[in-house]
């Protein structure tokens, strides 16, 4: 049995999760709500506080959806009440970031300044001008607001200029040396 897939997902207090059928689960909590359509062959029903992921038989692609269906029910459930964050740190001399209203302005080394639209439901916040803080209540959405601001000026390895995520390790390299 898949050990993450077993556990149960206990419902927090002020969390309403629905499912209906063909497995569209609802979570409503206190920061809003998410709606997600699970993979049908999964069985997830509520009893007493807690959500229950089951699998109809043990083939090798009903084992690999049991452990998704059940982090992904979690992950919502986390989403609706406390969120999820990433932080972004802007490394390199002239390298700033701004905001105007819902746009995110990134002066990276360009002729030009790059400019993001916040999407929906994802707001950034800034720190200074060289800390970045994606918020959201979908673990997904802001992964990947996160993943398409850093791939605007990726670190480089030989001074670490660029967007870098704030627990993100960057391998150095030794530049050149001159010949004798």
């Amino acid at each position: 049995m898949s050990r993450i897939g077993r556990m149960p997902i206990a419902i927090p207090a002020g969390v309403t999760v629905t499912i209906a059928d063909d497995n569209k689960v609802t979570v409503k909590g206190p920061k809003g709500t998410l709606e997600r359509v699970l993979p049908a062959e999964m069985t997830i029903k509520e009893e007493d506080g807690h959500i229950v992921v089951t699998r109809p038989n043990d083939l090798k692609k009903m084992k690999s959806l049991h452990g998704l269906t059940r982090t992904l029910i979690a992950n919502m459930i986390h989403g609706v009440t406390e969120g999820y964050e990433k932080v972004l740190e802007v490394n390199g001399v002239g390298y700033r970031a701004a905001k105007q209203g819902k746009k995110l302005v990134l002066n990276l080394g360009y002729s030009h300044p790059v400019e993001m639209e916040d999407p929906e439901g994802i707001e950034t916040v800034l720190d200074g001008q060289n800390k970045i803080t994606v918020k959201g209540i979908s673990k997904e959405k802001v992964g990947q607001y996160a993943a398409e601001i850093r791939d605007k000026r990726r670190p480089e390895p030989y001074k670490g200029k660029g967007i870098k995520y704030a627990d993100e390790v960057i391998r150095r390299k030794v530049g050149k040396t001159g010949k004798k």
